[in-house]
């Protein structure tokens, strides 16, 4: 690893306290109408509760300023915890976006053009769309999340521009899934006190998250990447063995989720992967590899589903639900008021004028913002498989981040796309960014077949 370089591009301000008074003082404006609008949507908290939570803010705030890089690592340690709206993870990253845009650390130019484009016209058709909500708080904040992932997924394109910051954030992000993964395992195969937490009814795990169908599928990438990291190491400093183990304990969180399109999500991601690996130079040596891994993980899931007596749940989970039928007649009703509605119905208004959500990103876009609104948001999803494709054939990765596990894992979240609403889950923002990252760089700076 030594004889490698990395491409690096030097911060527009240092990671310490330097930005002009001036500047500064847009940040407590920021948090404070961001606050206002909290106020507003939500029922006026205790004192107490509200005081705690200034000086969570405050200290979060300091932090940010202070220590740039570990707020971000524990704004991605803090991934997996969202069981409320807006998360902890989106209170901090919020801020951290704010003290790198009033200390000029707010590096938009790092993504491609195109996808800033394509970006930029789908929050203006969201806003748009607008005029047709029925329910305008709703709208708003559906709107301000979408705008908020946007933002954040071109503020961590800039952000990781080094091997260290790459690391910062694969380290953040797998040990919240890992975390997640044991937690929520655990509640399913040997229920403890509390456990329930963890779990959907006590038969399906979903961590901290609100729904299994979240869960499973946040767990994938982290998969992906650590694998692809056990055979062929680059950011992790831990032994091979370990990669492995940590590789079957999200894939064994996967299927305790006992979600059908995580199933799925993960069938592509892991196909895709492997036939990347396989097609390269000398990707035929890691074929034995693969197959190990493949047979370890099998064995490791099909051993935890018996152990905890679960693999007729499994079958169950696997066969045509009787809701799905609502399901596929929300989604004719978003067809339909696509029809009704040239710019859509507004953001977040499906729920309002269906009584099933759509369980479906495609058909909620082509609902709320109307054809040109899923023109433009299918043109970045294409766009950035495209640039992930292009990194996994040339080698290029996101500073060590594997390219094949990239492109695999946003494969898979493609495909979970049609059964699901994913146009808001975190990780979908994240994989985009460390994609569009690997685009931006020389297949020759980083290691060769990455």
């Amino acid at each position: 690893m030594s004889g490698y370089s990395y491409p690096t591009r030097a911060d527009a301000a240092p990671d310490g306290v330097g930005a002009p008074a001036l500047r500064v003082l847009w940040l407590p404006a920021v948090l404070g109408a961001i606050l206002a609008y909290l106020l507003y949507l939500y029922p006026p908290p205790s004192i107490g509760f509200a005081l705690a939570g200034g000086l969570g803010i405050v200290a979060l705030l300091f932090l940010a300023i202070a220590r740039y890089e570990i707020a971000v690592g524990i704004g991605f340690a803090l991934l997996g915890v969202v069981v409320i709206e807006p998360a902890p993870v989106d209170v901090l990253f919020a801020m951290v976006m704010a003290v790198a845009l009033v200390t000029g650390r707010f590096d938009i130019t790092r993504a491609p053009l195109l996808i800033t484009i394509l970006i930029i016209a789908f929050l203006a058709l969201n806003v748009l769309s607008t005029i047709e909500a029925v329910d305008p708080n709703r709208a708003a904040f559906f709107l301000a999340t979408t705008a908020f992932l946007s933002l954040f997924a071109l503020w961590l394109t800039g952000f990781v521009n080094s091997a260290n910051r790459a690391r910062i954030v694969l380290i953040g992000y797998l040990t919240a899934a890992v975390i997640s993964a044991l937690l929520a395992t655990a509640a399913i195969l040997a229920p403890f006190p509390g456990g329930e937490v963890f779990t959907y009814g006590g038969s399906r795990a979903k961590g901290l998250f609100q729904d299994p169908n979240v869960y499973g599928p946040f767990l994938i990438p982290a998969a992906l990447i650590v694998l692809q990291e056990a055979l062929e190491p680059r950011l992790l400093r831990i032994r091979r063995p370990l990669k492995v183990c940590l590789f079957l304990v999200l894939i064994v969180g996967v299927f305790v989720s006992f979600s059908r399109g995580a199933f799925a999500n993960l069938a592509v991601a892991l196909a895709v992967m492997f036939l990347v690996l396989v097609i390269r130079r000398g990707g035929a040596r890691q074929v034995p590899a693969i197959l190990l891994v493949l047979a370890v993980g099998a064995i490791g899931v099909f051993g935890a589903l018996q152990v905890g007596a679960e693999s007729a749940f499994l079958e169950e989970r696997s066969a045509v639900q009787t809701y799905d039928t609502d399901r596929f007649a929300a989604q004719r009703l978003g067809i339909e008021l696509a029809s009704a509605y040239p710019v859509g119905v507004g953001p977040g208004q499906f729920e309002a004028l269906s009584p099933v959500a759509s369980h479906s990103t495609y058909v909620r876009v082509l609902s709320e913002q109307g054809i040109l609104g899923l023109v433009v948001f299918g043109g970045l999803m294409l766009a950035t498989l495209l640039l992930a494709a292009r990194n996994a054939l040339v080698g290029q990765s996101a500073f060590g981040i594997g390219s094949a596990a990239l492109l695999g894992a946003w494969c898979g979240i493609l495909v979970n796309s049609f059964v699901i609403d994913s146009a808001h889950w975190r990780h979908l923002w994240v994989i985009a960014a460390l994609i569009w990252v690997a685009s931006t760089l020389r297949s020759e700076a980083v290691w060769p077949g990455s």
